[in-house]
C-alpha cells in the first residue's frame, strides 16, 4: 500500500520546510520537495496535508500499559490501555512497566498486553521488572530477558528513595545495573535500567554512588519521576551535568501539578536556566499509572490516573508558550526517547525509518496518525480500533 503526503510542513524533527512524503507499507518510502514525487501503474491513497505540520509519532517510555497502582487496595487498581487511549494522544511507541505491583500483575501478562498492542497497529517494548530488587522476570534474570525476549529493552521501573521501594542496598542495585548491561550488550539492546524516583531526602544519591564507584557507564540508568520536588529536580540536574539522562514526568495540567510538584514547563525552564543539556532529557506520561498522594506519615490521602493524553497537551504547552521552538519541543517527545533506548528506526522522519507521523493543525491539534504506515485517525476520527472496542 502506498500513501502519499502532500503539501505538509514537516518538522524530522529538524524543520524541512514543506515537503510531500510517501508511505511505501511501513517504511518512509521518500521526502521531497511538493510535486516531484510521481506513481503510475499502481492504486495509492492522497492525503491533502496543506496548512499541516507533521512530525514523528510520539513515543511514551513510560506506560503502565496492564494499568498501575493499587496503593490503597485492590479496588483502587488502575484500568490497562487501550490502543485507542494510545493513537488518539499521537503516541505511535510505548514502553510498558508493572510499577508498585509485582505480584498481582506479572511478566508474562505484561509482554501479552504489548504482543496485542503491537497487534493492533503501534510498536511496543517493555521493562522487565516492577519497584522491587530482586525484580520480578520471565525467564529468571533480567540479563537473559534482554537476551531472549525480543520486546524486553532494559529493567525497571525500580523503585528507590520512595517508602514504597523494596529499600535495596546500594550493592544490589549496582548489580542489577550491571545485569542490565550486559544483557543489553548480548541482546543487542540499550539495556536501560529506569529508575523510579520517590520523594526520599536521599534523592539520586545512589546513581551518583553508581558512577563514582562502578565502571558502570552513566548512560546505563535512567531516573524518571525527577521533577516530583523541586529539590529532586535539582538534584536530575546535575545528573544531566554528569552526563547522564533524566525522564520528566507530565502532568494533567501543564502549568500545574498537584503538591509540590514542578510543571514540565517550569522543568524545562529550569534546566535552560542551568544550562543543562535538553538533549539528555526526555518526557513520559505515566499513563494507567495511579498517581498516589501520602502525608507525612506514608498514610494515602487521594488518587487519581495519569494519562497520554498529558503528552500531547505538554508539548503544545511548551511550543505555544514560547518556551521552546517547535523543533526542539519535537526532540523531547519523539528523538531524544529513540536515542536513549536505541530505537533506531524511530524518532525521525527519514527514508528508511518506520512510517510513524502524526499530523497537526496550525493550533497543534491532532488531526491524523499513521503507525507503521497504517492509518490509525482520519481527520480527528479513530479509525484503529480494539479487538473488543463496543463503538
Amino acid at each position: 500500500m502506498l500513501t502519499l503526503i502532500r503539501q505538509c510542513t514537516v518538522f524530522a524533527p529538524e524543520p524541512l520546510g514543506k515537503k510531500d512524503i510517501l508511505i511505501a507499507g511501513d517504511r518512509i518510502g521518500a521526502v521531497s520537495n511538493p510535486g516531484q514525487i510521481e506513481i503510475k501503474g499502481i492504486d495509492f491513497e492522497v492525503i491533502d496535508a496543506s496548512g499541516k505540520i507533521v512530525i514523528p509519532g510520539l513515543i511514551d517510555s513510560h506506560v503502565h500499559i496492564l494499568g498501575g497502582g493499587g496503593e490503597g487496595g485492590p479496588a483502587t487498581r488502575a484500568p490497562e490501555i487501550t490502543i485507542e487511549d494510545i493513537i488518539s494522544c499521537g503516541v505511535t511507541t510505548v514502553i510498558g512497566c508493572l510499577g508498585t505491583d509485582g505480584t498481582t500483575r506479572h511478566m508474562e501478562s505484561l509482554l501479552a498486553k504489548a504482543r496485542g498492542l503491537s497487534a493492533e497497529g503501534i510498536t511496543t517494548y517493555i521493562f522487565s521488572g516492577s519497584y522491587q530488587i530482586p525484580p520480578v522476570t520471565i525467564t529468571g534474570s533480567i540479563r537473559s530477558d534482554l537476551i531472549l525476549i525480543d520486546k524486553v529493552i532494559g529493567g525497571g521501573e525500580i523503585a528507590i528513595s520512595d517508602h514504597r521501594s523494596s529499600q535495596p542496598t546500594f550493592e544490589e542495585f549496582a548489580r542489577l545495573a550491571a545485569e542490565c548491561r550486559v544483557g543489553g550488550m548480548l541482546g543487542g539492546k540499550a539495556g536501560i535500567l529506569h529508575v523510579h524516583l520517590g520523594d526520599g531526602p536521599r534523592k539520586l544519591e545512589m546513581l551518583f554512588r553508581l558512577i563514582k564507584e562502578t565502571e558502570i557507564p552513566v548512560t546505563q540508568v535512567i531516573p524518571t519521576h525527577v521533577n516530583r520536588n523541586p529539590e529532586l529536580l535539582d538534584d536530575a540536574i546535575k545528573f544531566i551535568q554528569s552526563g547522564g539522562y533524566i525522564d520528566l514526568t507530565a502532568g494533567h495540567d501543564p502549568e500545574d501539578r498537584e503538591g509540590s510538584g514542578v510543571s514540565i514547563g517550569e522543568a524545562i525552564r529550569f534546566s535552560i536556566e542551568k544550562k543543562a543539556s535538553l538533549s539528555q532529557v526526555t518526557i513520559s506520561s505515566d499513563s494507567n499509572g495511579s498517581m498516589p498522594v501520602f502525608d507525612e506519615k506514608g498514610n494515602l490521602q487521594g488518587l487519581t490516573i495519569a494519562t497520554q493524553q498529558s503528552l500531547l497537551g505538554n508539548f503544545r504547552h511548551l511550543v505555544q508558550k514560547s518556551i521552546l521552538d517547535l523543533q526542539d519541543a519535537v526532540k523531547l517527545f519523539t528523538l531524544n526517547p529513540a536515542a536513549f533506548y536505541k530505537l533506531r528506526q524511530k524518532g525521525e522522519i527519514q527514508v528508511g525509518k518506520d512510517a510513524d507521523l502524526i499530523l497537526l493543525d496550525k493550533n497543534l491539534n491532532l488531526t491524523d496518525s499513521f503507525a507503521k504506515g497504517r492509518r490509525m485517525m482520519a481527520d480527528k476520527k479513530l479509525i484503529a480500533k480494539g479487538t473488543f472496542s463496543s463503538t
